[in-house]
């Protein structure tokens, strides 16, 4: 006799994580895209990294001892690795195209979820394409992926699928009763216009949709260079201290 029972679903390798972590882990995955000349991070380039004013929400202020720790609860948990340590400078990796089972496409939109929180479809294509440009270069191959993610609870929709703009979205990593607050939070949300209205005064302005989404990307490119300045300030007064300067 033919079983054809549909068999379940794996297990998730990945458990919920709490707001440090998430920005911590987050903040490894992202300069490991970015900058992986400074990749694994010490902790003082984790630091500068997680308490950056840009791409982040919300803007957080650790210290060297907050990192450590979370960083220590992360490797508990499976998502990071101490890579170097004894006489060197300690530095971490993340684990999570392991972890979370993802592909290098799906992690740059995890990554931007974990370190923004909910967000249009919009801006976490502008934001996410600073990581992967050519994969994520229309919105439609971002949708493809959030809807292969939230079928695995990587993502969750906090507004209708499908609906024409606005749709927003976060990630799934939330402990459950921090996720049912962010749905609560959502819910009864007024549609977000994710476009700029047309505009009929002056024929010399470009009305189209194109340029907000050109606006975002040259933002998410500024961050991304903040970024960069901050990793390397970070790098090199790690240096010093190393070096007894």
């Amino acid at each position: 006799m033919t079983d054809n029972t549909t068999p379940p679903p794996p297990a998730a390798s990945w458990v919920p994580l709490t707001s440090r972590e998430r920005r911590v882990v987050g903040v490894l995955a992202e300069k490991a895209k970015t900058t992986p000349e400074y990749y694994p991070m010490t902790i003082a380039a984790t630091v500068s990294g997680c308490n950056q004013k840009s791409n982040r929400d919300p803007v957080v202020d650790y210290d060297a001892d907050d990192v450590e720790d979370i960083l220590t609860a992360l490797r508990k948990k499976g998502a990071a690795i101490l890579v170097e340590a004894g006489g060197r400078v300690p530095r971490w990796k993340h684990t999570l195209y392991d972890w979370l089972k993802v592909s290098k496409v799906e992690l740059s939109i995890i990554t931007e979820l974990l370190l923004r929180g909910p967000q249009t479809e919009g801006d976490l294509r502008a934001r996410a394409s600073r990581m992967d440009k050519d994969a994520l270069a229309e919105l439609p191959a971002l949708q493809t992926h959030l809807e292969a993610l939230a079928d695995r609870n990587l993502v969750v929709y906090l507004s209708p699928r499908g609906q024409k703009r606005g749709v927003i979205v976060t990630h799934g990593l939330y402990p459950p009763d921090e996720l049912e607050k962010v749905r609560q939070a959502y819910a009864n949300m007024a549609p977000i216009d994710d476009e700029p209205a047309p505009r009929s005064a002056s024929p010399r302005v470009d009305s189209s949709p194109g340029w907000r989404d050109e606006v975002a990307g040259l933002r998410a490119e500024v961050e991304e260079l903040r970024g960069r300045i901050d990793t390397l300030t970070a790098e090199l007064r790690e240096l010093r201290t190393a070096l007894g300067a």
